[in-house]
């Protein structure tokens, strides 16, 4: 797991250092400190994992410098300044120049704990972004499209790498909102179809008599108001991919026809008797389970068995909770972006109610909450309602479900600060190390 942010104090005071390093100490933040401004430079570079603390009057350039060039070597750098009492001018200076945020002397050690934090906080956001920038660039864009650290999301990438570049046709399931779609991009992406047209279709989303037409395409004639010739979707998707979604609510007549198609990989335009050969991979996907409707004669059954090669099973999103808090930070900077918003601040409450929350939209109910907190829209979005998972546990076994989804989410969240994460859920140290050993979760606590 990444290595948790750290701050670097600059100041030319070593009783005064030695107190700010002491107060992150204790405040679980790893410290590194500096007496002058020049020490400080040498530590900087773009990416920086951390915050810099300085104060404004140092020896040889003072921290006003100090805050000008760390903002040309990182924009993003979050500077905290330290100013003596009545150097209001400066502090007013400081933040036009850029600085995140400043302190006046004297200060409470707990003052500067929380201001370094809401630093750290944000400086991780902005790290993550750049990481996944940077991972989109090298074409690892799956752990961009497929975004998750559980296990759930990782046996799915797995699975995506390992069949996406053979011609085999893929079954995609998963409730609405999982992002089926996204899989099946994902598949036509990291395959030599790439270049060749990805065609999208949902089958649920058309009357029955056009579905055909649509498929299939038609010659001129083929029926009233049939004026010119038109290519169908599977021949468009040439040498691409064509995805199916909603493929159980296809009529059974379609099915049919489908099934020919993924047998012998020709098409027939309405109106025309002369096949045509058709290479392109088919991704159908379902929210329901085609095993249980070919059993109730709603599906057929020689289409699933031709469709059920390779399945992906999506996750449910309360079913991978500990990828909620990413997501949902993932999401707030992209709906920041797009709205030209402040990045939201999610408080601790927040992210329990998010954490709570049953997510019957899955995924793309959670973007929606992200975009209406970036939009500073505070309604009541989520409902009070348990996990259905619990459902048939007992008490005991559905809180301790829900515990160790947030003690999980909550380091992820601090970056394995045992105490920052103790703080956060007030929780004593030795409790959370206690339940830590207790959910297997050591993997997660910075080393």
């Amino acid at each position: 797991m990444p290595e948790p942010l750290s701050v670097l104090i600059v100041e030319d005071d070593p009783n005064v250092r030695l107190g700010c390093v002491q107060a992150m100490q204790l405040g679980g933040i790893p410290v590194a400190a500096v007496g002058s401004a020049e020490d400080a430079l040498k530590r900087l570079a773009p990416g920086f994992a951390g915050v810099v603390v300085t104060d404004m009057r140092l020896p040889g350039a003072d921290g006003m410098a100090l805050l000008r060039r760390a903002r040309e070597i990182d924009a993003e750098l979050p500077v905290i300044i330290i100013t003596g009492h009545g150097d209001v001018t400066l502090a007013v200076e400081a933040m036009r120049a850029g600085a995140y945020d400043f302190i006046q002397k004297p200060f409470a050690p707990e003052l500067l704990v929380d201001v370094v934090r809401r630093a750290i906080d944000k400086r991780r956001l902005v790290l993550e972004v750049l990481d996944l920038r940077r991972r989109l660039s090298q074409h690892e864009g799956i752990e961009g499209k497929l975004i998750g650290r559980s296990p759930q999301m990782e046996q799915v990438r797995e699975l995506i790498l390992q069949v996406a570049d053979s011609p085999v046709d893929v079954l995609v399931r998963g409730e609405t909102g999982t992002g089926k779609e996204l899989v099946a991009q994902a598949l036509h992406e990291r395959s030599r179809r790439r270049d060749k047209p990805f065609v999208a279709l949902n089958c649920g989303g058309m009357p029955d008599n056009l579905l055909d037409s649509e498929l299939f395409g038609h010659e001129a004639g083929a029926f009233t108001g049939a004026s010119k010739r038109r290519i169908g979707k599977i021949e468009y998707a040439e040498g691409g991919t064509l995805f199916l979604d909603e493929v159980e609510s296809m009529p059974m007549a379609m099915q049919i026809k489908l099934l020919r198609v993924l047998q012998e990989r020709t098409i027939e335009r309405l109106g025309s008797n002369r096949p045509l050969p058709v290479d392109c991979r088919v991704v159908a996907a379902s929210k329901d389970d085609l095993l249980e409707k070919s059993r109730d004669g709603s599906f057929r059954a020689d289409l699933y068995y031709r469709l059920n090669v390779v399945v992906i099973e999506l996750p449910a999103l309360r079913e991978r909770r500990d990828d909620i808090p990413l997501l949902v930070e993932h999401f707030a900077l992209a709906a920041a972006r797009r709205y030209d918003r402040p990045q939201p601040d999610i408080s601790p409450d927040q992210m329990r109610r998010l954490m709570a929350h049953d997510w019957p939209g899955n995924v793309r109910e959670l973007r929606h909450v992200a975009d209406c907190l970036a939009l500073g829209i505070r309604k009541d979005m989520l409902g009070g309602s348990a996990a259905p998972e619990d459902a048939g546990l007992s008490l005991a076994e559905s809180v301790e479900n829900f515990e160790r989804s947030l003690i999980s989410a909550e380091l992820r969240r601090q970056g394995g600060s045992v105490a920052r994460c103790a703080e956060a859920l007030r929780m004593a140290k030795t409790t959370l190390h206690d339940k830590i050993r207790k959910y297997g979760l050591q993997d997660l606590t910075a080393r």
